[in-house]
């Protein structure tokens, strides 16, 4: 998994200097970066999208709550996929587009996940539920991008839920993707 470097030094980032607080998201769109999965995410309809959170109060942070948002340019909302949905789109690819007028033997696909796969998916998911002061999280949330041409042309992501020691939730936090696009392309 990649090392998180302070969220403020990514392209993408939307910086709260009065809560102390800062988002940025790193997406996994191109070939070169996905070679650190061992899993294809991208030809089973998913986008990668590594999040740093960086905490530079001097209270923790609490994310239990957190909700991620990806907003297309046509303003479809997707949420991060689940590990069991990963793991469903894993084990069952989806169907060949091409149909014929009789039915005949096909190669039947056999499901069940790799250990390699399994593991690769929890250690690489989002699952932190706090910050602690002057420190970071980070981890990948998944969306699923199947249908979606150019998903992160004219994307925001948002993320709500994000609560401080006393338990006031902080303003959301909104990252338009051009900002990476623009950075890296």
């Amino acid at each position: 998994m990649p090392q998180a470097q302070p969220a403020k030094t990514y392209p993408a980032h939307d910086q709260h200097p009065l809560e102390a607080f800062t988002v940025a998201v790193d997406p996994y769109d191109l070939a070169e970066k996905t070679t650190i999965f061992s899993v294809h995410y991208s030809e089973l309809g998913f986008l990668p999208i590594f999040v740093v959170v960086t905490n530079d109060g001097n209270q923790p942070v609490e994310l239990a709550g957190m909700k991620a948002q990806l907003v297309t340019v046509n303003r479809t909302k997707l949420s991060p996929a689940t590990q069991e949905d990963i793991a469903r789109r894993l084990t069952r690819p989806s169907a060949s587009t091409s149909r014929y007028p009789i039915p005949f033997p096909t190669k039947k696909v056999k499901g069940g996940l790799s250990r390699q796969a399994v593991e690769e998916i929890q250690n690489a998911q989002f699952v932190a539920k706090a910050v602690e002061p002057h420190s970071s999280q980070s981890g990948f949330l998944f969306f699923d991008v199947s249908g979606i041409s150019v998903p992160l042309a004219g994307a925001n992501f948002y993320l709500t839920g994000v609560r401080d020691s006393k338990g006031s939730e902080l303003m959301y936090f909104e990252i338009p993707l051009e900002k990476y696009l623009s950075a890296t392309h």
